[in-house]
């Protein structure tokens, strides 16, 4: 996963789940133990009808994931950081529950990204020394729809 050492058998919080669709396309790339969370009960319902996950568990992401510390051996959020939804504070809290040197890859649109609340925290958070940008790509977030969006790859910061 772009470059990182993410093994396929690792385990991986699938951030804001929702109905499951990138958990589908994880598992479709080989990710196999997963974990969901989302702050709709209905739609960890409907996660949870997509038969990939171990478990799935309802989580404020605003104010934390209820998720011990270096839990996972990677994350992904994707479409989560978004106008009403969760706040940039946010991603130190994902990057809490994965282990020093594993990925959080973030998912989000150019709207969102152009508000610019999200840079400034992931600037913050590099100058730190929590974790650092290793991958940034713009492209399509909604193919055909005419919106673009941004990847981004953090890696948490060795302890």
């Amino acid at each position: 996963l772009y470059g990182l050492n993410i093994r396929l058998g690792e385990r991986v919080l699938d951030v804001g789940c929702g109905t499951g669709l990138s958990g589908i396309a994880l598992r479709d790339a080989g990710f196999i133990n997963q974990d969901g969370c989302d702050f709709s009960p209905s739609m960890l319902k409907r996660a949870a009808e997509t038969d990939i996950y171990q478990r799935l568990f309802i989580a404020d992401l605003n104010e934390g994931l209820g998720t011990a510390d270096e839990t996972y051996d990677a994350a992904a959020a994707v479409g989560v950081f978004s106008f009403g939804h969760i706040q940039p504070s946010a991603l130190r809290k994902i990057l809490r529950v994965v282990r020093p040197d594993s990925a959080v890859v973030i998912g989000l649109n150019d709207h969102f990204w152009e508000l610019g609340t999200l840079a400034a925290e992931l600037h913050a958070i590099e100058t730190e020394g929590v974790a650092e940008i290793a991958f940034q790509e713009h492209g399509d977030h909604l193919p055909g729809a005419g919106i673009g969006g941004w990847v981004i790859v953090l890696v948490r910061a060795s302890t």
